[in-house]
């Protein structure tokens, strides 16, 4: 279906991968600690979710955001060394896809590292993150990823949401001119598809998140009680807005 928006959907679990491939997403962006922005999920939840994906016939479903920490992109040596081994082991895990980012200290895009996280994803998708919207000039940042190796960009349009920003959204689809898929993210809520769809991105990314309490308290040490899941009403709701199922589950 080339003319149909794709969805990607913010998961940390195997039940919101589950959804995802119900619902008919697009692919998954694999993670943990979304309060946090999302950061490098387990091996034993990258190894469950290739299972469910191919069990369920999905290919290019699964990408891993490789992220060590929380707080800003610009990472010292261990740290990238650290995202070049978890890309590494991504990929023998099976994932079709990596979804990472790096900052200078001057606040532009990290081309050294970027390169160093094509050459060690071996020919799986690379997806640089919201990294560009965090950097000096978001628009420049985004320009300089075409031909180098990555596929797509996720971006607000360096607004604080994507609704903030897309104007500039625009601005990067004009200027990477098919270079680069360029996917949404950054607030996307069910309603903002439609304008989205209508200034040209590729794609939407939502995390679909809701809460749940069940487990009982977590205890002095256990931080707050409760935790995130995937809701399936609003994948679905998503999936529609964007055209439609990617694919049957």
């Amino acid at each position: 279906m080339p003319n149909q928006l794709q969805v990607e959907i913010a998961v940390q679990d195997a039940a919101g991968v589950r959804i995802a491939l119900e619902e008919g997403a697009a692919r998954i962006e694999l993670c943990q600690a979304l309060g946090l922005g999302g950061l490098t999920p387990s091996a034993g939840l990258v190894e469950a979710a290739v299972e469910a994906a191919r069990v369920a016939g999905a290919s290019g479903f699964v990408h891993v955001l490789v992220r060590p920490r929380g707080g800003g992109f610009v990472y010292d040596a261990d740290e990238l060394d650290t995202i070049v081994r978890d890309i590494r082991l991504a990929r023998s895990l099976g994932a079709d896809g990596v979804v990472v980012g790096a900052l200078t200290e001057d606040g532009v895009l990290d081309d050294r590292a970027i390169a160093s996280f094509v050459d060690a994803a071996a020919g799986i998708d690379v997806t640089v993150h919201r990294a560009v919207d965090a950097s000096a000039d978001a628009v420049a940042s985004v320009l300089a990823l075409a031909g180098s190796g990555v596929r797509r960009v996720l971006t607000s349009g360096g607004g604080v949401d994507c609704r903030a920003g897309l104007p500039t959204l625009e601005r990067m689809i004009a200027g990477v001119s098919g270079g680069l898929e360029v996917m949404s993210g950054g607030g996307v809520r069910v309603p903002d598809i439609a304008d989205l769809a209508a200034a040209g991105v590729d794609a939407v990314h939502l995390s679909a998140r809701a809460r749940d309490e069940r487990g009982g308290p977590s205890g002095p040490g256990g931080g707050i009680d409760g935790f995130d899941v995937t809701d399936a009403a609003t994948v679905r709701a998503a999936v529609a807005a964007a055209g439609g199922r990617w694919r049957t589950a």
